[in-house]
């Protein structure tokens, strides 16, 4: 038989399977009526076992495998319209409408803004990236910029999330699990890194540089050229770093840090753009006490923890995929005091204003132990 006369053949099942496929919606919409006047919940997890095992046994065994693959599929869309007919309007889902409606139309120009380090850091830099002019404080660590957040001291935080070289920032996404707060803001922002020193000192004779591991990190490739002997010691913050060096007095050490930093201490540059990567990006997010959506957002961020069982992140992706959603990130960070149990976090391609974005709360949030929404918001250029 000729290719295009199987293909032909295909055409012909599918007209039949698209026809079936709707009419098994159409008797899934009478159900939900149905689950909605009896109060009864969408997921029947016996019905559904039974359903598979009985599609299992139909199957050739060479086709069992795929047809399960399909009917989870077929079972979660279901499931996704069912909870769209029965759904009422849930209270994250006034929360955000309500956000949309309050917010102001244009992101602050000035506020108190909390950055991790000192003067110089990237987070400054950052900062002054989402305000013209940030009234910025200082705090020595990431738990201290969501604490002043929490506690109203500054009304934003600055935070880096990941960068291009050295991956994901773990400390700030541990963190989150403990902290309450929105995303309002993100930025992306070029990092180039130079190893520092006083006046008069020279590279042959550094013994010991500083700087934060993420720095350390996205300069591996550079430091390894020093070998064994020179000391390699983590500090908090690249500012930090480049101010330690300047009021040590000592030349036999150095530090990786920004331009910015050479000038406003005083420091001599050794070697510029060290980084092991010239595409050198750091993704910083401004974060808020208080839910803010800012008008153009399209995209959302979300973290959930899943029921501990084979196919809890499956069922997931595929109500994503179901809606059209793109995943820009996906991140798992282990939960303190929960024997192999994680919490996702996920940065999402959609608009707050999609039909797509309701459908996508009102689903994760059914299916999930634990769910919160991050915020909404867009990303500065």
């Amino acid at each position: 038989m000729e290719l295009n006369e199987l293909r032909a053949k295909i055409d012909e099942i599918d007209d039949q399977l698209i026809r079936l496929f709707q009419a098994r919606m159409d008797v899934s919409a009478e159900i939900a009526a149905y689950k909605r006047a009896n109060r009864l919940p969408v997921l029947d997890p016996s019905r559904e076992r039974d359903k598979l095992a009985e599609i299992s046994e139909k199957a050739r065994p060479e086709m069992q495998t795929y047809a399960q693959m399909l009917y989870n599929m077929v079972f979660e869309l279901s499931r996704s319209y069912q909870s769209d007919l029965i759904r009422e309007k849930s209270a994250l889902s006034e929360q955000v409408s309500a956000a949309i409606e309050n917010t102001s139309r244009l992101f602050p120009g000035s506020a108190y803004v909390a950055c991790q380090g000192t003067e110089g850091a990237y987070s400054q830099l950052a900062a002054e990236r989402f305000f013209s002019a940030p009234k910025i404080m200082y705090f020595k660590s990431f738990e201290s910029v969501f604490s002043a957040i929490e506690s109203g001291l500054c009304q934003y935080g600055i935070l880096p999330i990941e960068n291009s070289s050295a991956g994901s920032v773990k400390q700030v996404y541990d963190l989150m699990l403990r902290h309450n707060f929105y995303i309002v803001r993100s930025a992306r922002l070029k990092v180039d890194h130079n190893l520092l020193a006083l006046p008069g000192a020279k590279r042959e004779d550094i013994k010991e540089i500083f700087s934060h591991q993420q720095a350390l990190d996205q300069c591996a490739g550079y430091l390894e050229k020093f070998g064994k002997d020179v000391k390699i010691t983590r500090f908090e913050n690249t500012a930090m770093a480049a101010e330690f060096v300047a009021k040590s007095g000592r030349t036999d050490i150095a530090a990786i840090s920004s331009h910015s930093c050479a000038e406003l201490y005083g420091l001599k540059c050794l070697d510029a753009d060290i980084q092991d990567r010239g595409n050198n990006y750091t993704r910083f997010i401004c974060i808020s006490k208080s839910m803010e959506i800012y008008p153009g957002a399209d995209r959302t961020s979300i973290m959930m923890t899943l029921p501990h069982r084979p196919g809890s992140l499956c069922r997931a992706l595929s109500r994503f995929y179901a809606l059209g959603i793109n995943i820009t990130k996906l991140e798992s960070r282990p939960i303190p005091e929960r024997d192999f149990q994680f919490m996702f976090y996920f940065d999402l391609g959609t608009s707050v204003y999609s039909a797509e974005f309701g459908k996508m709360i009102g689903d994760l949030a059914a299916i999930s132990e634990e769910f919160r929404y991050l915020g909404s918001y867009s990303e500065v250029i």
